[in-house]
């Protein structure tokens, strides 16, 4: 079976849809299956990844992270399964334009529904139009479309379609390499380059700090610690990932006077992240509204043997269970995130449950051996 994963991003670029293409790919490749990602080519990169084939196509034009790459459909002819990882602006609509010619030719078409796009100003009324016009035609066009929750697809802009033809929607969850991220000792030496002590308490952000991320919540993390500078205890808040918004996250930690307290590291490679999660005592995920539907990070960290905050959305509440591998929060809700926070950091032996729990319930569901098999079954029923 001939393989075309489409995806919006790709490692190195650090984000959760392009790291979760990576995955499916190198998954299905370890099953013999015969896979080619298809990838906008932005800017020239450094491999990360070796052992698949990849295809990074020149866009005609670019915005963000959408691309229209115009006859890049005919690439896909001779693929049994075209598995296209949404939102891809530019990518979707080639596929969907292209659709009766492979329904032609036999091929199926996967549609991994990752989130809604929500965006803010002018971008807001687009994506807008674009969800009310052109998605459910690009959702029609698959024959089978993947939520990493059913919980998301059920309270997303697609959730129409969803109660129409329940059959055609499943879930499959992102994943965590279980062998990779687990629990270790804190590193002496990244605890040396961030002038980190052992008594320390670290609260770890992880993801993307440039505009397409803007959902992720990152002011409101700030804004909570700014809350426990007065705390009995030290800590030290983390911040790993690069963008343009850095510097207004950085211009607020100063403003609220906390700077001295909170540590942007910049871009970190995958390899290197296992090492970041397991410095950290709480790992958390802000995220203030749908264009988050899974969190990727979180799996990562309670791999790791981490507890989690992270907001009350739906999808992301999926991940893990309230008060069991973490704790629910109200999204925007600064007071609510610091208190949640201080909680886990106050009782470090529920901290330590939480997260022998969080890494448990990893080992059993979101193993991305356990996800690659379940790919496999879908394209089979194709």
């Amino acid at each position: 079976m001939r393989i075309a994963i489409v995806t919006p991003t790709f490692p190195p670029y650090a984000g959760g849809i392009g790291n979760v293409a990576a995955y499916n790919a190198r998954e299905l490749v370890r099953l013999g299956y015969d896979v080619t990602v298809f990838t906008p080519l932005y800017e020239r990169v450094q491999e990360e990844i070796r052992n698949l084939k990849i295809q990074r196509l020149t866009p005609a034009l670019t915005y963000g992270n959408a691309a229209f790459i115009p006859g890049f459909g005919r690439l896909l002819f001779d693929f049994n399964i075209i598995h296209l990882h949404y939102p891809f602006f530019g990518g979707a609509e080639v596929i969907w334009k292209n659709a009766k010619k492979f329904k032609k030719r036999e091929v199926k078409i996967v549609l991994h529904y990752h989130m809604d796009v929500v965006g803010e100003g002018i971008m807001k009324t687009f994506f807008s139009f674009h969800t009310k016009m052109i998605l459910p035609r690009i959702i029609n066009a698959a024959d089978k479309v993947i939520f990493t929750s059913l919980d998301y697809g059920k309270h997303s802009n697609v959730a129409k379609l969803v109660e129409k033809n329940p059959n055609k929607f499943i879930e499959v969850p992102n994943g965590v390499d279980v062998q990779n991220f687990r629990p270790t000792e804190k590193s002496v030496e990244f605890l040396d380059k961030y002038q980190i002590t052992q008594d320390q308490k670290v609260v770890l952000f992880v993801g993307g700090l440039d505009k397409p991320h803007y959902f992720k919540g990152v002011e409101y993390l700030i804004e909570a610690m700014s809350r426990l500078k007065e705390a009995e205890y030290r800590w030290r808040l983390m911040i790993v990932g690069e963008g343009e918004l850095k510097k207004d996250y950085q211009d607020l930690a100063a403003q609220l006077g906390v700077e001295t307290k909170t540590i942007f590291t910049g871009y970190v490679p995958n390899e290197d992240l296992p090492k970041y999660y397991n410095l950290a005592n709480v790992v958390t995920l802000p995220s203030i509204d749908r264009s988050e539907a899974f969190g990727l990070t979180l799996v990562e960290a309670m791999s790791c043997g981490k507890p989690v905050v992270a907001s009350n959305l739906a999808g992301v509440r999926s991940v893990f269970e309230d008060q069991k591998q973490g704790l629910l929060i109200e999204p925007k809700n600064a007071d609510d995130l610091a208190g949640k926070v201080n909680y886990l950091l106050s009782n470090p032996e529920i901290a330590k449950q939480f997260g022998e729990d969080g890494r448990h319930k990893v080992e059993q569901k979101y193993d991305w051996g356990i996800i690659g098999r379940q790919l496999e079954g879908v394209y089979k029923d194709l």
